[in-house]
């Protein structure tokens, strides 16, 4: 009786995680570059990834959680990450009730 293959659409437990998708790809490439004309970052949401912002935002918060995107792009995901904790207000403001 021959024994069936492993299928390459479902990894098992010791392989490692499937790479990023090419779209999870293209959000980390857009987010590093740097716009300089107000909508131009939308724009280039819409035009080259195809998705609404909110879609966007969504899918990149995700990303910033993903192993995956910190192996790909462990500068970029590090520099969002901090981003995003100082603007919940995690870190404290300066001049807040220093003493020194």
């Amino acid at each position: 009786m021959p024994v069936p293959s492993p299928s390459a659409s479902s990894p098992s437990p010791g392989d490692p995680a499937p790479e990023l998708s090419a779209q999870e790809l293209a959000i980390l490439a857009l987010e590093g570059r740097t716009f300089r004309y107000v909508g131009a970052k939308e724009r280039a949401i819409r035009e080259e990834i195809g998705i609404s912002k909110v879609a966007y935002y969504v899918r990149l918060n995700a990303l910033l959680d993903d192993p995956r995107a910190l192996r790909a792009a462990p500068a970029l995901v590090h520099r969002l990450r901090g981003r995003r904790v100082s603007e919940h207000g995690e870190i404290p403001r300066r001049g807040g009730d220093r003493v020194a």
